[in-house]
């Protein structure tokens, strides 16, 4: 199974990713996160944050994501995933794949603006950013879509919807 969270830089996939990989990893030993930041890292931040690099970005996370479920071990993943045809991609080429969209509205990832990138990138100091001047298409077909537009400290609540997902269950029935 691949649990594929989208959303936007401070819509929280990272941290409501991180909290469900804690709570579901003493269950499932063979469950993985990944997260796009991380990843860049990993292979040692040799693209950039045009579009192409993402791309290619893109392309890393979705084929890892599907060479790990073929192997049998899980994955929940944090992108920007700002690509449809990937997106499409992972539906057609990685068995149970399940997609959560973190929908937050623009003005509220404005005010958080946990990265600082989009006052910078408003006022034209920094490009390549992702609801600036790089646009992200909303995706259409996703599982769940999460509303995480309200400041919280909790999100036990926003994993429940997770967990209730047909994919999580069977996941967890196997274990």
């Amino acid at each position: 199974m691949v649990l594929w969270f989208i959303g936007l830089s401070g819509s929280g996939k990272t941290t409501l990713s991180t909290l469900l990989f804690d709570q579901l990893k003493p269950k499932i030993p063979n469950l993985v996160r990944l997260d796009g930041d991380v990843l860049r890292d990993v292979f040692n931040n040799d693209v950039d944050h045009t579009l192409e690099g993402r791309y290619k970005n893109a392309h890393r996370l979705s084929h890892l994501s599907k060479m790990l479920s073929d192997q049998n071990i899980h994955v929940i993943a944090a992108v920007l995933s700002i690509f449809p045809e990937w997106q499409k991609w992972n539906r057609d080429h990685i068995p149970d794949y399940a997609q959560i969209y973190m929908k937050v509205s623009q003005n509220v990832l404005y005010r958080r603006d946990t990265k600082n990138l989009y006052k910078p990138a408003r006022n034209k100091e920094i490009q390549n950013v992702v609801g600036v001047d790089i646009p992200f298409p909303e995706p259409i077909d996703s599982d769940l879509v999460l509303d995480n537009s309200q400041d919280r400290t909790d999100f036990q609540e926003m994993i429940t919807p997770i967990l209730e997902m047909n994919s999580i269950k069977r996941m967890l029935k196997c274990t």
